[in-house]
């Protein structure tokens, strides 16, 4: 089974590589009726675009979306949604290396085993983070659709190398701030201490990693389908489809495992006439199913693995052991062009999961 699409009611289903012509996705199952145009998908693929600021990499793509089909006079049709963007500003001569010398960090040995050495190295291909264009795009639609129920997805930075924000963040704060500024973090003070991190790491031909934290508000209670296709669980998994994510938890997360249990239960109550619940350490999920508390997610991407120190590989044709040096243009941290995508991610599954209990119809009137 090929391991191109996800989703079951919204399925999502992405090709192109980092330097081939373009990169595409194909949506199916969008309600018929949803006004939809490209400048909804415009936007959000303006939030993750490379190339404008200092601490991005210095490739420059629009990332102009066209969409081919599954619209018709600005609504969808029901029919499948064809979106696709075109890669234009490419340089693939410096990977021509890495097909026998395999970059530290990168899937170019595992791909070269996997597809007998047939798949594109151009950019990490396939496995390249620029995939993620297609999610993007894929999280614009879903977004729309959760709309349609008043679920709102925000995501911000929480974390880039040792710099942290360390709570008293509100949903304002998120809403105001994260696109103000190139890291995405909702505190501006943080944010500055953020990019001088970023900023220290590349002068020193280095680079690092950190967290991002999503939040779903308003999800309805009852979304995810225990056992095996359980609202976190298909969270987690489509998050862990984004290149260069090692770790996910819900809520308290690893905190837990240090917690007893009077502590880590979230315990109920009535307010405004709706069962709530006065902690939310399970992440607004439990035994898999959404529990009308907001759906609350971190994520832990690794640095970025195209460093300029000289580190140390194989040569597979030589079978013999060299030092590589990495060139070409690379985000010295991928975190704050993450975020828009995490939101996308979180976006399609509790969108394909509202689908197939229903909370959406399948015609928008």
């Amino acid at each position: 089974m090929n391991g191109n699409s996800i989703g079951k009611a919204l399925t999502l289903t992405c090709f192109g590589e980092s330097h081939g012509l373009c990169i595409g996705v194909v949506l199916d199952g969008c309600p018929a009726g949803l006004p939809l145009s490209e400048a909804d998908m415009q936007a959000e693929l303006d939030k993750r675009r490379p190339g404008f600021t200092e601490i991005s990499t210095p490739r420059r793509e629009e990332d102009k979306v066209e969409v081919i089909s599954g619209v018709y006079r600005g609504y969808t049709t029901g029919a499948p949604i064809c979106m696709i963007v075109r890669n234009k500003d490419i340089d693939s001569k410096p990977y021509e290396v890495f097909m026998v010398k395999p970059r530290p960090g990168h899937a170019d040995y595992t791909a070269r085993v996997k597809y007998g050495g047939y798949n594109d190295p151009r950019g990490g291909g396939r496995l390249s983070g620029r995939i993620t264009v297609a999610y993007t795009m894929a999280g614009a639609v879903a977004k729309k659709i959760l709309k349609l129920i008043g679920v709102e997805v925000l995501a911000h930075t929480v974390q880039i190398g040792g710099v942290r924000v360390e709570g008293g963040v509100t949903y304002d704060d998120i809403r105001r701030n994260v696109y103000a500024n190139p890291v995405r973090c909702a505190i501006p003070d943080i944010a500055e201490k953020m990019i001088n991190e970023i900023l220290s790491a590349a002068r020193e031909g280095d680079s690092v990693g950190g967290i991002v934290e999503a939040i779903a508000l308003n999800v309805p209670v009852g979304l995810g389908e225990p056992i095996f296709d359980s609202l976190d669980a298909d969270i987690a998994k489509m998050l862990f489809n984004i290149p260069a994510v090692k770790g996910v938890e819900f809520g308290a997360g690893f905190k837990v495992a240090s917690m007893r249990g009077s502590e880590a239960n979230d315990q109920y109550a009535i307010r405004d006439g709706k069962v709530v619940t006065l902690t939310n350490n399970s992440g607004g999920v439990i035994g898999g199913i959404s529990n009308g508390m907001p759906v609350k997610v971190r994520v832990a991407f690794k640095p970025t693995p195209s460093i300029s120190k000289k580190q140390r590989t194989v040569n597979l044709e030589k079978m013999s052991e060299e030092e590589i040096q990495v060139v070409g243009r690379h985000d010295p941290c991928i975190v704050p062009r993450a975020v828009p995508v995490v939101e996308a991610c979180l976006a399609f599954v509790i969108a394909d999961h509202a689908l197939r209990a229903g909370v959406i119809p399948k015609i928008i009137r």
